[in-house]
């Protein structure tokens, strides 16, 4: 079958931005922009009928759902505007339209948005590896915000702006709490960003920190299209859905977990070299836990935006 004219044109945008990331790599703050797309790939899949319905209802009255639209190189723009919302929260850091309200002066509000602050604080919570999981967080807002948002996105005396407004930050920060090294810190700086490392396994990038190390393991930044598809049917093989639960707090300990016993290599050399033993357990974990936050995120919203 012949595609249509629009089709076409998304499908040649897509592939300029595919090509334009091999050239230019994106910086990255959580999972990168292919494991955040993997996991709304894997919820979108698993979403029943009245959910996704509800789902692309928001998403279409969001101010950036035609940006979202744009990119999406597949028949059903549903379904891709939710996979392309994914990434969005990351997005903003670079959208002067919002600001960075630690250093920044406010930037007018937009219609449709209820803020314009990057809010860089939800996307982690930083607890200490040497204490109790439950103790009091040194800093980030993800734990807090997962609550406020999945109520919001569930009440009926929302207005539909910040309903809307928080399905993107939603599916983001699922996959942000299922990031080891986004809830963990061993020094003032934490998650990992202070400690630069040596990767022989990632011809790419063989200099990073330990931090953009876990963000990178799903894949490259640009995945679309039929790769991501066949990488989203190979994690849904390999992995089942994990037990239900109702509570994030249990995703954010998980993830503590992990890091305190698996997330920092003990390193051989003074050039932090990681091992192959690191590298193959790191990126197995990565693909459970982006498996588990796609099941999870589907299952929250199968239940908050049916009810």
């Amino acid at each position: 079958m012949i595609a249509s004219p629009k089709l076409f044109l998304r499908r040649v945008i897509a592939l300029f931005m595919c090509l334009l990331a091999l050239f230019f790599p994106l910086p990255s703050w959580a999972w990168n922009s292919a494991g955040h797309r993997l996991i709304a790939l894997i919820a979108w899949d698993h979403l029943e009928p009245r959910a996704r319905s509800e789902a692309a209802r928001l998403l279409h009255k969001h101010p950036d759902f035609e940006r979202w639209s744009k990119r999406v190189t597949e028949a059903d723009v549903d379904r891709g505007a939710f996979i392309e919302a994914s990434t969005w929260a990351d997005e903003i850091r670079k959208d002067r339209r919002f600001y960075n309200a630690e250093s920044d002066a406010p930037t007018p509000t937009l219609s449709g948005f209820p803020d314009m602050d990057q809010h860089r604080n939800w996307h982690f919570v930083n607890l200490k590896l040497d204490g109790s999981p439950f103790d009091s967080p040194i800093s980030g807002l993800l734990g807090k915000q997962l609550v406020v948002l999945t109520n919001t996105l569930s009440s009926s005396k929302a207005s539909s702006i910040d309903r809307s407004y928080a399905l993107p930050w939603l599916i983001h920060l699922v996959g942000d709490a299922h990031q080891p090294l986004h809830t963990s810190i061993q020094s003032k700086v934490g998650g990992g960003k202070e400690t630069t490392i040596s990767n022989p396994f990632n011809p790419r990038k063989t200099k990073s920190t330990l931090h953009a190390f876990w963000d990178d393991l799903p894949g490259p930044p640009w995945l679309r299209g039929e790769r991501l598809e066949a990488t989203a049917r190979a994690l849904i093989a390999a992995y089942p859905p994990p037990a239900r639960s109702n509570s994030s707090d249990k995703w954010l300990v998980e993830s503590w977990h992990i890091a305190r016993e698996q997330g920092y290599p003990t390193w051989q050399d003074e050039g932090k070299t990681i091992s192959s033993q690191f590298f193959e357990t790191s990126r197995a974990i990565a693909d459970r836990r982006i498996t588990e936050a796609g099941y999870r995120l589907a299952d929250l919203l199968n239940r908050r935006l049916t009810d």
